[in-house]
Formats: structure tokens, C-alpha cells, sequence
């Protein structure tokens, strides 16, 4: 019981730790103009807005759940995005950036 606890809190954490990998020398097809220049500012409006409308304790438990599930099912039942992660991408995607994970 222990060591499972210790295995839930470890992935709550990982879980708040999410960065996105962007290509910055990129241009997205619906700009004309380089957006690089503005992603450390894209980036922190994107993690504000989607903290203020997901629980992040909440989606890491799912998370946690999920992941279990898909390995005891051996992917059978398939692993599932984070909906942070997943709003977040699409924040800085609609933002002009090239997400990459």
C-alpha cells in the first residue's frame, strides 16, 4: 500500500510538470510572420487561462487511473492525453505556434 501511494503521488507530480516542445523556426500556415518571438508570454497565457478552467489534481488522477488500466489491459484499453496537456496545445497552437509534444 505504501509503495503504491508513493507510485500516485510521483505521477501527480510529473503530471504539473508539463512543458511543450515548440518549433520556433517554424511559421504556421495561417501567419505570414515568425510568432517565436512572443512564446514565453504565449506560453504563460495559455498555462493561466487553462488553470483557471481545469483541476489539475483532478485530471492527474485520471491520469494516474488511466494509466494504470491501459497497462494491467496490456493497451488494450488505450493511454489518454491529459487535458492540460491537451489544452494547452491547443491554446498555443491557435496562437500561431508549431506544437510539437
Amino acid at each position: 500500500m505504501n509503495k503504491a501511494m508513493m507510485v500516485l503521488i510521483a505521477m501527480c507530480m510529473t503530471a504539473c510538470a508539463y512543458k511543450p516542445v515548440i518549433d520556433t523556426a517554424g511559421r504556421s500556415g495561417t501567419f505570414t510572420e515568425d510568432k517565436a518571438r512572443e512564446i514565453t508570454n504565449d506560453i504563460q497565457h495559455c498555462e493561466q487561462l487553462v488553470d483557471q478552467h481545469i483541476n489539475r489534481t483532478w485530471d492527474s488522477t485520471q491520469q494516474a487511473v488511466n494509466w494504470y488500466f491501459s497497462t494491467a489491459s496490456l493497451g488494450i484499453i488505450p493511454r489518454k492525453e491529459s487535458a492540460y496537456r491537451s489544452a494547452v496545445r491547443r491554446c498555443l497552437t491557435n496562437r500561431g505556434h508549431s506544437v510539437i509534444k
